[in-house]
C-alpha cells in the first residue's frame, strides 16, 4: 500500500514538472467578462504578446492532470491576469489549475465602477468563474471542485475576506474614511489626488467627505458563501469596510500577505487589523519593505501610469524582489495544506 500510494506521488511530481503553463480564455457566464484560465500543459511554451506583457506560455494546449485542485484568483482594482503571472506559474507548477474572473466596471479595459459598486459583484463572479470551469469539457474531468482555493490582492483581497466568511458594508467605509481620512486618505480617494501638506489639503479632504457621506450610506451588510471555496488567502487586502468580528473565526482557513510599507492600504487599518481579530488566521508572509504592489509582477517598461499610481504601486527605493519567489511559494504551501488531503 505504501509503496502504491509513493509511485503515485511520483507520478503526480514528474507529471507536474514536466507540465508548462497552458492558457485559455473561457467566455464568462450571465454576461460576465471573460474567466482566463492557467494550467498543467504538456505542450511547448511560446512567447505571447497580450497588449504590452510578453508571457511565455502554452496558448491553447492541451491541459494535462495535476493536483486536481482550483485556485480562482481576484484582481485588484483596474486589474488584469497579466501582473499576477508569477504567482499563477508557481501555483501550475505545483498542478493547480487558476482561473482568473475579470471583475466587471472595475477593470483595465473598464475601470468605470470601481468600490462598492464591485466589490458587491465580485463574489458572485467568483462562484460563476468555478462554473465556468467546471462546465469546459477540457477542465471538467481533471477537477474535484469540492475544495477550491481562492487568493485575491488589494480589492481582490477584499473578495476573499468575503469569501471567507466577513460581512462589510459601503456605510462601515463611510465611517472609517470619517475618523481617518488623513491617515488611510488613498482607501477614501483612490488615485484621485493625494495629500500634500500643502494649503489645498483641507479643501482635497473636505470634498472627499462630502462625496464620500453621499456615496457611501449604504449600512446593509454585504456577505457571499461558496461551500466549494475551502482556504483563502487575502494579500494585503481592502479591509477598513470589515466588521471584524465576521473575521475573527473565519468558517474556513484564511490565510493573510502583509507589506509594510503599503501606502494605499495602510496596515494597520486594513490586513494588521484583521490579523488582529482573527487568531485562527495564518500570517503566511510579511514583506517589511513592500509596498501595495508588491505582489504583482513588475509592469513592463513604459507602463502607462500616472505620477501617483507609480507611487502606490510600484516598489520602494531598496526593496528586493529577490524574496518575492519565496512568498509565491508560501502561498501555494499554504493553499495545498488546506485542499490536498
Amino acid at each position: 500500500m505504501h509503496r502504491y500510494v509513493l509511485s503515485c506521488l511520483l507520478l503526480l511530481a514528474a507529471t507536474c514538472a514536466q507540465a508548462g503553463m497552458g492558457f485559455i480564455e473561457l467566455p464568462g457566464l450571465q454576461g460576465d467578462g471573460p474567466v482566463r484560465v492557467f494550467y498543467p500543459s504538456a505542450g511547448e511554451e511560446q512567447q505571447a504578446q497580450f497588449g504590452p506583457y510578453s508571457l511565455k506560455l502554452d496558448r491553447g494546449g492541451q491541459p494535462v492532470r495535476g493536483n486536481t485542485r482550483l485556485v480562482v484568483i481576484s484582481h485588484g482594482s483596474g486589474g488584469l491576469p497579466w501582473t499576477y503571472t508569477d504567482l499563477s506559474r508557481r501555483l501550475v507548477e505545483d498542478g493547480f489549475i487558476v482561473a482568473f474572473p475579470q471583475h466587471r466596471g472595475d477593470n483595465t479595459m473598464d475601470p468605470s465602477k470601481p468600490g462598492p459598486d464591485s466589490w458587491k459583484q465580485r463574489p458572485a463572479e467568483v462562484s460563476r468563474a468555478i462554473d465556468a470551469v467546471a462546465h469546459d469539457p477540457r477542465f471538467a474531468p481533471l477537477l474535484s471542485l469540492d475544495k477550491v482555493g481562492m487568493y485575491g490582492m488589494s480589492a481582490g483581497g477584499h473578495t476573499a475576506l468575503t469569501l471567507a466568511g466577513g460581512r462589510w458594508s459601503p456605510a462601515m467605509l463611510g465611517r472609517h474614511c470619517e475618523a481617518h481620512i488623513a491617515e488611510d486618505f488613498h482607501t477614501c480617494v483612490g488615485l484621485t489626488t493625494r495629500l500634500t501638506g500643502g494649503m489645498l489639503d483641507g479643501v482635497k479632504k473636505t470634498v472627499a467627505l462630502a462625496v464620500i457621506r453621499q456615496r457611501f450610506n449604504d449600512a446593509a451588510w454585504q456577505t457571499h458563501a461558496d461551500p466549494r471555496i475551502r482556504a483563502v488567502v487575502a494579500g494585503v487586502p481592502l479591509a477598513a469596510d470589515f466588521d471584524l468580528a465576521s473575521l475573527a473565526s473565519p468558517p474556513v482557513p484564511l490565510g493573510l500577505v502583509t507589506a509594510q510599507q503599503d501606502q494605499w492600504l495602510v496596515p494597520r487599518f486594513h490586513s494588521g487589523a484583521v490579523l488582529q481579530a482573527c487568531k485562527s488566521c495564518e500570517h503566511v508572509a510579511d514583506l517589511p519593505g513592500g509596498g501595495h504592489g508588491a505582489l504583482l509582477s513588475p509592469p513592463p517598461p513604459g507602463n502607462a501610469m500616472s505620477a501617483l499610481a507609480k507611487d502606490l504601486l510600484l516598489d520602494p527605493p531598496g526593496f528586493d524582489r529577490s524574496q518575492l519567489p519565496a512568498v509565491d511559494r508560501k502561498i501555494s504551501a499554504f493553499l495545498r495544506k488546506h485542499l490536498i488531503p
